[in-house]
């Protein structure tokens, strides 16, 4: 592999004006197929096989009419302060407002609380709600100013008015100040790091590119392929992490090479032939862990996946064609000012030795420090991981709703109105379905008969639902057209994403399994807030599993690479420690509010349900991206002889810096996105951003070089058996060490097989 990237190098910088030309008009391409494509729209998240989702399913067959895919909006009036709702001058202004609204554009219908007993109890708050002819993302501007004006008419007459639902949902937009913020920290390591501004906007450009790339295909496909914004956001913030990452680490070879007297052409192709490997390896880990994150069932999740996973194949394509590419456009401006100094022509070339060499710097003093007290190190970080981990155990899943929005937000208002007026539990009702068909021979004009068995199979039912503790009301049953299904909707006393809540759903399905027996009907409970229920079960069940996946695949990948089996058993465990302590650190902020108005975060929950799958999957890519770049030079130095302490400082004196700056990177631009208000972006970011501080410089640079000290030669060793068995993947790229400087490779060059896995003596 390092001797097919090497040629790709080379050709990339010969023609580097057809390359980034090439890319140039890649990008055109992408971003006029999103600006001609149509808007895509926010989808519910869903989970075949589950019973909420096959009762969902089921009422889209059986009620046709009454799940259309039109937007919602739900007015919430509050009286004054000693006033009631249903005074004859407050009801006079609610029904103004809705008179108001009748018949206006892409309305379907309005109800009257009045005419519905839509009114609390205490007779001080009353709902309304608004159906539209259109789906959330065609409502046009008009249609939203008119509803917003005729709730603001209202509040001028006194009330206190607020307005929940679908309608006023907009997509969370990427872009904005606190992801700047992360950019600019982003930029400020790259020039720290590479000691030159057109290195660092080298780094920045091409990782821009990428992304943007990335962004217009997946806003070009989000109608046919049903992408969200979601999808969006995550393929922005990995593809903006490893773009800056990759290109860092292959010009910092880049730089390396150059400075041992290698011509610019030259030096190019030995950087994307090895740092490049590198590159190719630490990317499809990532892809291959987001690819699978499909394996869960989840389509949403599925969708997450691909988009990050093309965004980061994209970041990959970008590193090893355009970055050389740029290599020969900017010259000797890549290189550092004292580099460029001693270049000049008249002076002798110094052929100083690669970045970081010869120099005692604070990786070198680090990696001395561990190798003097490994055991002390490793205790000290592994205990604070495993303390920063507890909470973890506390974990609970579920998924965000108006709930989780910041208070200024009129939908989180009117979240609150609703639980005030009409209990907690009236924001999530549960919707049981009761189907008939199979239990008689119901026909099309629903004979009498057979409408009264499933009127009395219903009544069955109604009567188990309210002997369930915990709930609060049972409304009336609604029959489908052929009388053969019947809908009712019970309302718990408590919050959708309560524990409680959650106890009364199974409760439910264990009290209509005797009705299930004795009629042969089958029930399901269904709704947002059981769908919701089911997928955070779901997710609960597919960690072990998916983990388990995951841990084995990192294994097989590092044995590979790294032709030992105790540093890729090392590297898993590291990535266990690693993520544990993120999930805590994730339910110390969002279940127990440690820090979160640091965060922004105003209302403590469950977690969301997709964040530990995805943080798994993600994290263990890009733990894998610094195993590799920090781990390949240790083992490049220790099989050219350097004894096990030696290839520990030698691995930090070539990679630890720029792994460094790397991960910085990476955190910054991760953290840069909490600001956003979403709900599900920001545990993506406090959680992403965390496991990749634990990850590597605790454990990549704490535990894993202790581990190695403690181990000596026996952390090389590879039985002989797989050294024949184990392909030789070059990822030092030891071929190209063994070449002429400057000459060409043979096309049909043979890789040879490194001389390790055999224990020194």
């Amino acid at each position: 592999m390092a001797t097919y990237l090497y040629r790709i190098g080379r050709w990339a910088f010969r023609r580097r004006r057809l390359v980034s030309g090439l890319w140039l008009a890649a990008l055109v391409l992408a971003v006029g197929a999103a600006a001609l494509a149509p808007a895509g729209q926010e989808e519910d998240l869903s989970m075949p096989g589950t019973e909420s989702q096959k009762a969902f399913d089921l009422l889209d067959e059986r009620f046709p009419d009454s799940n259309s895919q039109g937007a919602e909006a739900r007015l919430v009036f509050q009286a004054p302060d000693g006033q009631r709702i249903t005074a004859r001058e407050n009801k006079a202004v609610v029904r103004n407002t809705l008179g108001s609204l009748n018949g206006g554009d892409q309305v379907a219908s309005t109800t009257d609380p009045y005419e519905t007993g839509a009114v609390s109890g205490d007779g001080t708050i009353a709902y309304s709600t608004i159906t539209y002819s259109a789906n959330a993302v065609d409502l046009t501007e008009p249609t939203k100013s008119a509803l917003e004006d005729a709730a603001g008419r209202a509040r001028d007459a006194g009330l206190t008015v607020e307005i929940g639902g679908s309608a006023l949902d907009a997509e969370v937009e990427p872009g904005g100040t606190t992801e700047l913020i992360g950019v600019v920290v982003a930029a400020v390591v790259l020039v720290i790091t590479l000691g030159s501004l057109v290195a660092a906007g080298l780094s920045l450009l091409t990782a821009f590119l990428g992304v943007a790339i990335a962004f217009g295909l997946i806003s070009a496909l989000a109608v046919p392929l049903g992408l969200t914004s979601t999808v969006a956001i995550l393929a922005l913030m990995l593809g903006l992490a490893v773009g800056i990452d990759y290109a860092l680490f292959i010009t910092s070879r880049f730089r390396d090479e150059r400075a041992k007297g290698n011509e610019p052409e030259e030096a190019a192709g030995l950087a994307v032939g090895t740092a490049g490997s590198a590159v190719v390896f630490a990317g499809a880990t990532v892809f291959i862990a987001l690819v699978a994150l499909g394996v869960v069932g989840i389509p949403e999740l599925t969708k997450i996946g691909m988009g990050g996973a093309g965004a980061v194949a994209l970041a990959v394509l970008v590193a090893l064609t355009l970055v050389p590419a740029l290599f020969g456009i900017f010259g000797r401006r890549v290189l550092s000012r004292a580099a460029r100094k001693a270049a000049r022509p008249g002076r002798e070339r110094p052929h100083p030795a690669p970045t970081g060499a010869g120099r005692s710097g604070l990786g070198v003093r680090w990696a001395r420090f561990v190798l003097r007290r490994p055991a002390a190190v490793l205790m000290i970080a592994g205990l604070g991981l495993g303390a920063v981990a507890l909470p973890a155990l506390s974990l609970e899943l579920g998924l965000p709703g108006d709930e989780s929005k910041p208070v200024e937000t009129t939908q989180r208002r009117a979240y609150d109105l609703l639980s005030e007026g009409f209990g907690p539990g009236f924001n999530g009702p549960l919707t049981v379905v009761v189907d008939t068909s199979e239990s008689g021979d119901t026909s099309e004009s629903g004979d009498a008969s057979e409408s009264g068995d499933a009127r009395a199979t219903t009544d069955l039912v109604v009567k188990a639902v309210q002997g369930v503790g915990g709930i609060e009301s049972v409304g009336d049953p609604v029959l489908s057209r052929n009388k053969d299904t019947a809908v009712l909707t019970a309302v718990p006393r408590t919050a959708p994403n309560s524990g409680e809540t959650k106890d009364v759903v199974h409760e439910i399905r264990s009290a209509v399994d005797g009705v299930e027996a004795d009629t042969g009907a089958r029930i399901a409970v269904t709704g947002t807030t059981a769908l919701n229920i089911d997928i955070s079960e779901a997710m609960s069940d597919a960690l072990i599993p998916y983990l388990t996946v995951v841990i084995g695949l990192a294994i097989l990948l590092l044995t590979v690479v790294f032709r030992s089996v105790l540093v890729p058993v090392k590297a898993a465990l590291g990535f266990l420690l690693s993520v544990g302590a993120a999930f805590g650190v994730l339910v110390a902020v969002f279940q127990w509010g440690w820090g979160a108005d640091l965060v922004g975060i105003e209302q403590t929950g469950p977690v969301m349900s997709l964040m530990p799958i995805l943080v798994i999957g993600i994290v263990f890519g890009l733990a894998m991206d610094y195993e590799v770049f920090l781990f390949t030079r240790m083992r490049e130095s220790y099989v050219h002889g350097a004894s096990p302490g030696a290839a520990v400082v030698d691995g930090f004196r070539h990679s630890g810096r720029v792994v460094a700056a790397a991960a910085i990177i990476m955190i910054s631009v991760f953290a840069g996105f909490v600001g956003l208000n979403s709900p599900t972006i920001q545990t993506m970011g406090v959680g992403l951003a965390s496991a990749v501080a634990f990850d590597a410089f605790v454990v990549r640079m704490a535990i894993a070089p202790a581990v190695l000290a403690l181990l000596g030669h026996r952390a090389w060793w590879l039985p002989r058996i797989l050294d024949r068995v184990l392909p030789n993947v070059d990822i030092e790229g030891e071929a190209l060490s063994r070449r002429a400087p400057a000459s060409a490779p043979r096309p049909d060059a043979a890789v040879p097989r490194l001389p390790v896995g055999r224990s020194r003596p």
